[in-house]
């Protein structure tokens, strides 16, 4: 655990004044149940992000609370695009800039659509990865969204997904 961990996530919200506070841990995640433990929050206060391609290799950022899961098919019938998987690892990594288990949906690499599930608004406090996996950042829902003007639209399903 660094407690001197800086990512280009913590300058930006540092440079656009919006309060934030570190969430370190002390070993690397990738599945939101344990990181939401080591975090010492709760799944729903947690914005999972999942990249989401079509077959024409086109992507999306589909955001839901930690413990729903995205359904590709409402992205995609929103979208108007053809059939929606999950991206690799790979995938993630390249068109992100962010490895799985720290993609966060500021300053993503590729200019992309951003979904946001009405119900991630349903906490005043969320986290968001730091860009790291040792670390998360909480901060007020209402500033996440007014930093990202996502698209607002029911794209959850329980209880499986991506």
């Amino acid at each position: 655990m660094n407690p001197n961990l800086d990512t280009q996530v913590l300058e930006f919200l540092r440079q656009q004044q919006v309060p934030h506070r570190l969430l370190l841990q002390q070993e690397a995640t990738i599945t939101i149940e344990a990181t939401a433990i080591l975090r010492g929050v709760r799944p729903a206060q947690m914005v999972k992000c999942v990249l989401l391609r079509d077959m024409s290799e086109r992507y999306a950022l589909a955001c839901v609370p930690g413990h729903l899961s995205v359904d590709p098919k409402k992205v995609r019938s929103y979208l108007g695009w053809r059939r929606m998987t999950c991206a690799t690892s790979d995938q993630v990594l390249q068109v992100t800039g962010y490895p799985v288990g720290a993609v966060t949906p500021l300053l993503l690499k590729t200019n992309m659509p951003i979904l946001f599930d009405p119900s991630i608004s349903q906490e005043s406090e969320i986290t968001i990865s730091s860009g790291d996996r040792h670390a998360g950042i909480a901060m007020q829902a209402n500033d996440l969204l007014h930093l990202i003007q996502p698209t607002i639209l029911s794209i959850h399903r329980e209880p499986s997904g991506c």
